[in-house]
């Protein structure tokens, strides 16, 4: 074999061994949550839905806090992306505005409501968008579910804000959230209730209806780099998880409601305005908490 074969049959190995081959890409799979009450700007029903005179700028303006978020993690080498819409109708996020390569869960109802399309396979997860509870005496617009229904929420005993809920659903899961933006008070809560987590202070409150705000841009901004500064070190976070089983108490703002859900099997009647649910973990009080933000005899047709 002259000197040359030699070389090129080297060289012919080399290229095709699985030692030569690239290393495949890091899995990254992110989940970001988006609800719209602590999207900057955002301080009254004029905002909030389709009947209010502002609501079409505000889906704006949430779709580009969504995509700020987006664009860090892809930054930061998120292979998978999924989007949930979890506002009002769930019909919110100006989809066609996404990366082709991202899936964007939307309506009502559907499995662990605020976090559907969550499940074990994510490495990290993003709430956007978020507000403080209805136990919060501040916060912008609080409330928890449901600002018309419910007088308070509590998780084994603890109150617990939409952000401290939906973060022990992924936790469940052995997700852990990462990052959440919203006012003042929102991401207060969360840290106080989840751990030190990743935050961004979308505006100020100042009253249930009121605040000092960032601009769109200015807060799309800070969140796409505190989403890059939480994925740079998301091995510090780890998931919120509840000691099973779970105990969800709701007191409800008329009495009727509590009465009316006492007749079903599995619930206590803790006073007149209060029910209890005990599910073995937080996908059984997550399936129980969208019956009840759904079920109407006006489903009937």
């Amino acid at each position: 074999m002259t000197l040359f074969r030699a070389a090129a049959l080297a060289a012919s190995v080399l290229l095709t061994s699985p030692l030569a081959a690239a290393p495949p890409a890091a899995k990254l799979k992110v989940f970001i949550s988006v609800d719209m009450e602590g999207v900057a700007g955002t301080v009254t029903g004029d905002q909030l839905g389709p009947s209010g005179f502002e609501y079409a700028r505000f889906r704006e303006f949430m779709t580009k806090e969504a995509l700020a978020a987006v664009q860090a993690a892809k930054d930061s080498g998120a292979t998978e992306i999924v989007v949930a819409d979890a506002h009002g109708n769930g019909e919110n996020l100006l989809i066609e505005q996404f990366p082709d390569d991202v899936r964007i869960v939307r309506s009502w109802p559907r499995p662990l409501g605020m976090m559907g399309g969550l499940d074990q396979t994510f490495d990290a997860a993003i709430l956007v968008g978020y507000h403080a509870s209805t136990d919060n005496p501040r916060g912008v617009r609080a409330h928890t579910f449901s600002s018309a229904r419910l007088h308070s929420v509590q998780l084994n005993g603890q109150v617990a804000s939409e952000g401290a809920f939906n973060a022990a659903i992924a936790g469940h899961f052995g997700v852990p959230v990462i990052f959440v933006s919203g006012d003042d008070a929102a991401v207060a809560e969360v840290r106080q209730q989840v751990g030190a987590v990743e935050t961004v202070e979308t505006k100020r409150h100042l009253g249930f209806h009121a605040a000092e705000t960032l601009t769109p841009a200015a807060a799309a901004q800070r969140i796409g780099a505190g989403v890059r500064k939480a994925l740079a070190r998301r091995g510090d976070f780890k998931p919120y998880r509840l000691t099973a089983p779970i105990t969800l108490d709701i007191t409800f703002k008329n009495y009727r409601p509590a009465e009316v859900a006492a007749y079903l099997k599995g619930i206590e009647r803790m006073d007149s305005h209060t029910i209890r649910f005990r599910g073995a973990d937080m996908v059984e009080i997550s399936n129980f908490q969208v019956f009840l933000s759904n079920f109407s005899l006006e489903l009937e047709p």
